[in-house]
């Protein structure tokens, strides 16, 4: 693995979170796995977030891995040549598909996961455990697996291409349950901290580092139905975004790439709020 997190601490911003009942993975993948769902997406001002953690619903969990309630995330993405994968998400094309090795660093396990995006508006999520030493490359194992999945969801674009470390992202993550309600189902909530890219260049090797301390990312993860956490928000005065921490992320540390469809969050978020540094590994 590549990016690393100091020893687990919450991060201030989330520390309400410690007054909230806790909930493990296990019961959390029972009430609300969700693998098939409507994602929704913000980028909003750290400072905002204690207004709406103040404002959750009674009954609401947060997840914890052995009293660790944000937990240290690494992702790896991978791309072809021509960056099939991001001009997909940059020219809005209906079926797309992002493939990244996801590390929990504080378990040291690690997941291929393959996203693909069809009509409706849905995203499935298909993902098979990897070697948590092998994630910087996709073996012939891994690499069928994608191949099967993007066959599977009718996205052939890939060929013969390779598979290459595009971007490496790590940040810390409470993720929420929000318990169901009449006429709604549980739904799930993730909230993304201590935000950091790597751009992994045309070799591989680690460029340039963008990190954004003053925002956050909040997803949220329901069926059909906004969620609670969705209803709070839009109370707030904050509206769903299209960022992706890979697209939206390649475009703001590769400014020659198109980036047209996330102007807004680039503007707000990347370009004011961010920090750049030049030929630094994590």
């Amino acid at each position: 693995m590549t990016a690393r997190h100091a020893a687990s601490v919450t991060p201030e911003a989330l520390e309400l979170l410690d007054e909230v009942e806790g909930i493990d993975l296990e019961g959390l993948n029972a009430e609300a796995e969700l693998q098939t769902r409507i994602d929704r997406k913000y980028m909003l001002p750290i400072a905002a977030l204690p207004r709406i953690l103040e404002r959750l619903p009674d009954g609401v969990r947060v997840l914890d891995l052995g009293g660790t309630r944000a937990s240290a995330y690494e992702s790896v993405y991978f791309d072809t040549p021509e960056l099939t994968s991001f001009r997909l998400a940059a020219h809005a094309r209906r079926r797309r598909f992002k493939i990244r090795t996801r590390s929990y660093l504080e378990s040291e396990a690690s997941f291929l996961e393959v996203k693909t995006r069809g009509g409706r508006a849905l995203t499935v999520k298909d993902r098979i455990a990897v070697d948590p030493a092998s994630t910087d490359a996709l073996s012939g194992e891994a690499r069928a697996y994608a191949d099967q999945v993007l066959a599977e969801a009718g996205i052939g674009e890939l060929g013969r291409a390779s598979l290459d470390p595009v971007l490496t992202t790590s940040y810390r993550r409470a993720t929420l349950l929000l318990p169901a309600e009449p006429g709604r189902h549980a739904s799930r909530a993730t909230i993304d901290v201590d935000l950091a890219w790597f751009d992994r260049g045309v070799d591989g090797r680690f460029g340039r580092m963008l990190r954004t301390p003053a925002s956050a990312i909040v997803e949220t993860k329901s069926g059909s139905q906004a969620g609670a956490v969705d209803r709070l928000l839009w109370a707030a005065g904050h509206r769903p975004m299209r960022v992706s921490k890979y697209a939206t992320g390649l475009a703001a540390i590769r400014p020659d790439l198109p980036a047209n469809r996330w102007t807004r969050v680039l503007d707000r978020h990347f370009r004011t709020d961010s920090t750049v540094h030049e030929r630094t590994a994590p």
